[in-house]
């Protein structure tokens, strides 16, 4: 693994051995930052973060910051190892958690310019809840783009956010969010959005 443009293009990344990490392909990459863009002084979120590859390329692009959202002990291993020998600590936080936990700090820490979101294939239905969820309390700045990684059978029908772009690589598939313009959701939608991502 390793970072592929930017300030620190091609440093190497520290990864976990086996298969429970899954990273993300230098191909996919390369085309989910083409689609961002600009990322100067953006702020990022990385959620299921792994190690760290995506809100670090985006750190290398000249993001402003980069909020790391991951609770597997080997997976965090290797994103600190990466956060450290890259010297990227004095902009970065690393919050060892489930996504579902860290809604308070994350709207503490936000609101955030650009989320990438590359959960385990299998939970990406459940996770567009989650998203929901954080959309209602304010987590997304109001122009924030989010990237969701999932396989090709996930369904994805965000409540609080509108699919503006999706791109297919082989059995990825790239969904490009964003905040709805429109009136906020209603409290209703929100209060379940926010039980469902809680497991209640």
């Amino acid at each position: 693994m390793r970072v592929i443009a930017g300030r620190l293009g091609g440093r190497r990344l520290h990864a976990p051995k086996g298969q429970g990490t899954r990273p993300t392909s230098d191909r996919v990459k390369e085309a989910l930052f083409s689609k961002l863009g600009s990322l100067d002084d953006a702020r990022v979120l990385d959620l299921f973060a792994g190690t760290g590859a995506l809100g670090i390329e985006a750190l290398s692009r000249r993001a402003r910051s980069a909020v790391f959202v991951e609770h597997a002990a080997v997976a965090l291993t290797s994103l600190r190892k990466n956060v450290d020998e890259l010297a990227l600590g004095p902009v970065s936080v690393v919050l060892a958690s489930r996504v579902e936990k860290a809604f308070g700090r994350l709207a503490e820490l936000g609101p955030f310019d650009c989320v990438l979101v590359d959960p385990p294939y299998a939970d990406a239905e459940h996770v567009v809840t989650t998203l929901d969820a954080l959309a209602a309390r304010g987590v997304f700045a109001r122009d924030a783009t989010i990237v969701l990684e999932h396989g090709l059978r996930a369904r994805i029908e965000p409540v609080a956010l509108e699919v503006y772009d999706e791109r297919a690589y082989g059995d990825t598939v790239l969904t490009f969010l964003r905040p709805l313009e429109e009136e906020p959701v209603a409290t209703e939608a929100r209060d379940e959005a926010e039980k469902t991502s809680l497991g209640e």
